[in-house]
């Protein structure tokens, strides 16, 4: 059997009889020119290297599968994921209450199937707590790690190929545990969030939450008119004053390290309003702060190494000694990329952020309303899982295929800039061409925009 690991975390075990069980369907529903090549069938045994390079094989087709917009949005991929993982923790179907975190602390106790994946969940939340159809897809379900100091580190935003139930309960850990939270970066959002009651006070408790946590900066001044605020139960003046401070709506990382501006330096990252803002302490101790905007990165990968182990590991879960790296590129100057490399065990949270702003910033672009985007998912995919309409939402590990159209228009957009071949990285471990993640937001970049 083969291991699926996501973020690092055993997310099922699955044969290779049943991948090619997968392979077979999904060419059946999509058309064989759609769907990857699959690593053929061997007659006689593996030897140990064969059985290597077949792992590696269906590692970059499931990979593939899940980064091809329709493939891994398809019911057929999503449910055969949350299966696998449902039956690898041999968690049988039944009903039982799962507890999931408002922002400020409270607990919302749902009654749901093990079997529920992830939109049955967050509708049975909304339901209880009587948020309405059209405001549930501002929001998101994500497993987070209780720090010591009662704050929370985030592990991801969990996938709909998944049951959070069964994600939850297999890390054997109470520190892991599901937390509501908006999942949009446009703060003026907000405003369609503040028209319901439900809204403006899950809206608020999060304000509320990411200022005590240090993750919006407050001065002396404002604190105290947002105390004040806060005694009047002026809601939505609080998250007026506090929209326009420092790292508002911003999703705050725990302490990592970077490259840049040279290796091995300490940051702090934090994701929001469409960029990566990193605090650096330069080996002088200095600290500098500056931002990399997403319209700005002309691809991203993530590369991970999981420590080689069939067995049930020693460490325990969510301990797992997995190398996790973000690299982006970047445009720096009119005619110099960079690359940029993060490493922590939050890069596929990393990339999964850098993926919804794009998302969000090209439902913009193309004069869509998020609104719309969100009451279409309700109606389609938040029922039961008999639902056969898939919700798209970003890739796992965010490396599509480089050779999409955009890519290559990209050379003739910025005839200034010496673009290396997609597969000559300037970064130590060289990755193929298909393990980048193009990014569309990038290719309206002009010369007035630098």
């Amino acid at each position: 059997a083969y291991n699926i690991h996501v973020n690092g975390v055993l997310h099922c075990r699955v044969r290779y009889s049943q991948l090619l069980g997968l392979h077979e369907q999904l060419r059946k529903e999509y058309g064989a020119n759609v769907v990857p090549a699959f690593p053929p069938k061997k007659i006689f045994t593996l030897t140990p290297a064969e059985v290597e390079q077949r792992r590696e094989q269906l590692e970059k087709y499931m990979q593939a599968v899940r980064q091809d917009p329709t493939l891994g949005g398809s019911e057929t991929f999503n449910s055969f994921l949350r299966k696998a993982q449902q039956e690898t923790q041999q968690i049988p179907t039944e009903e039982v209450v799962l507890e999931v975190l408002l922002s400020n602390g409270q607990k919302v106790k749902v009654t749901i199937l093990t079997s529920d994946q992830t939109e049955d969940v967050l509708e049975a939340v909304a339901s209880k707590l009587d948020l309405p159809d059209d405001l549930v897809g501002y929001f998101s379900l994500f497993l987070v790690r209780e720090t010591k100091d009662g704050a929370f580190s985030f592990v991801r935003k969990l996938q709909e190929f998944e049951l959070p139930y069964v994600s939850v309960t297999s890390l054997h850990n109470p520190e892991f545990r599901i937390i509501l939270r908006k999942s949009y970066w446009d703060s003026s959002y907000d405003d369609d969030v503040m028209e319901h009651r439900v809204g403006l006070n899950l809206l608020y408790a999060q304000t509320v939450s990411d200022i005590e946590h240090g993750w919006i900066l407050v001065n002396k001044e404002q604190h105290r008119q947002l105390k004040s605020l806060q005694e009047k139960v002026s809601k939505k003046e609080f998250i007026r004053l506090a929209q326009t401070l420092k790292y508002y709506g911003y999703l705050k990382f725990d302490p990592c390290v970077t490259d840049f501006p040279e290796k091995g330096c300490h940051v702090v990252v934090s994701a929001g309003n469409n960029e990566l803002n990193f605090q650096v302490r330069l080996p002088s101790e200095q600290i500098k702060e500056g931002s990399f905007k997403v319209t700005r990165m002309r691809c991203w990968r993530v590369t991970s190494s999981v420590p080689m182990s069939n067995g049930p590991s020693g460490s325990s879960p969510g301990k797992s000694e997995v190398k996790l790296e973000l690299a982006f590129e970047y445009l720096m100057s009119k005619d110099r990329l960079q690359w940029v490399t993060i490493t922590s065990p939050q890069a596929i949270m990393l990339s999964i952020c850098l993926q919804s702003m794009v998302d969000e910033l090209m439902v913009k672009k193309s004069g869509g309303s998020i609104r719309k985007m969100f009451r279409r998912r309700v109606n389609g995919a938040l029922r039961r899982s008999d639902s056969q309409q898939a919700v798209k939402s970003p890739p796992l590990l965010d490396s599509p295929d480089a050779s999409r159209e955009p890519m290559a228009k990209l050379s003739s957009k910025l005839t200034s800039v010496s673009l290396r071949g997609m597969s000559h990285s300037s970064s130590a471990n060289d990755v193929g061409a298909n393990d980048f993640h193009g990014n569309y937001a990038f290719e309206g970049i002009g010369d007035e925009d630098l």
